[in-house]
């Protein structure tokens, strides 16, 4: 059931949530919107009829619009976004402290937000949001990757990692996790639609929210390749269900270094088609 209601009371007939609505199931009379029940199961659940109308009238999916965020006079504005974007700094110095779960738990809630393929909204974030439980999961995947090592079983192309595991046993220097304390894994259904598309739009997201809260992150690579190609058994400790695709993983946490201005990268490579 959509749930799909209209306050007749406040609602004006204007046929913004017809004109609007990506599947065309929604029908207007003189008393108002409606969708039949036999275009229900065609709904997109994408609330755009919800977020389009002017006077709040409608509800759908049990979403009230009195209980969602207004958009007018709280949008950042065009310099901002553009200052957090070109502000955005990877981080790989962290303060060996946890983040408040209120604060992981609001960045997780907004992650939940962005949009994905088929708006099938499927992706898991498996989160490691305790740094004691980050240094155990840290000691078990350099433990394997040294046993790896040792047994000269590394594939070609990730020769690099013998020199991380002798970086960690000899000077105690984490390449992979870099100390932080917190660690993110996105992943979704490989019956998705966009299953890889979809973990690196919610990361992305994720990234830019955390940046505006003072929150450092790192597109983690070196764990990517450790815990998908060299020592899966580490990863299934995070139980991340078997017929997920894993997407990216990323690394955050309260930043041991601070940065005062943005860098100028090369400008876009652009092929315009006339």
């Amino acid at each position: 059931m959509l749930n799909f209601s209209v306050n007749k009371k406040t609602c004006t007939v204007c046929g913004l949530c017809v004109a609007d609505c990506p599947a065309n199931i929604i029908t207007l009379a003189s008393e108002g919107p409606a969708i039949p029940p036999e275009n229900e199961v065609r709904c997109y659940r994408c609330q755009h009829c919800l977020a389009v109308c002017p006077t709040g009238s409608i509800s759908i999916l049990g979403v009230q619009p009195e209980a969602c965020r207004p958009l007018a006079g709280h949008l950042p504005s065009a310099d901002q976004v553009e200052t957090l974007i070109r502000g955005r700094r990877t981080v790989r110095r962290y303060k060996d402290e946890n983040l408040s779960p209120r604060i992981i738990q609001r960045l997780l809630d907004v992650t939940a937000q962005a949009p994905s393929g088929r708006n099938e909204r499927k992706v898991l974030l498996t989160v490691i949001d305790d740094r004691k439980v980050m240094a155990d999961f840290r000691q078990q995947t350099m433990d394997a990757l040294a046993r790896l090592v040792r047994d000269k079983k590394l594939p070609a192309g990730r020769e690099r990692f013998a020199d991380i595991v002798a970086a960690w046993e000899n000077k105690g220097v984490d390449i992979i996790f870099r100390g932080a304390p917190h660690f993110l894994v996105a992943s979704a259904p490989r019956t998705c639609a966009t299953p890889a598309a979809d973990c690196f739009i919610a990361l992305s997201y994720f990234e830019l929210f955390a940046r505006s809260m003072g929150v450092g992150t790192l597109w983690d690579g070196l764990a990517y390749w450790a815990l998908t190609d060299l020592v899966p058994e580490v990863r299934t400790k995070l139980g991340i269900p078997e017929d997920h695709q894993i997407g990216y993983m990323m690394l955050f946490g309260k930043p041991d270094v601070e940065y005062f201005r943005g860098v100028r990268h090369e400008p876009a490579q652009i092929a315009r088609v006339h």
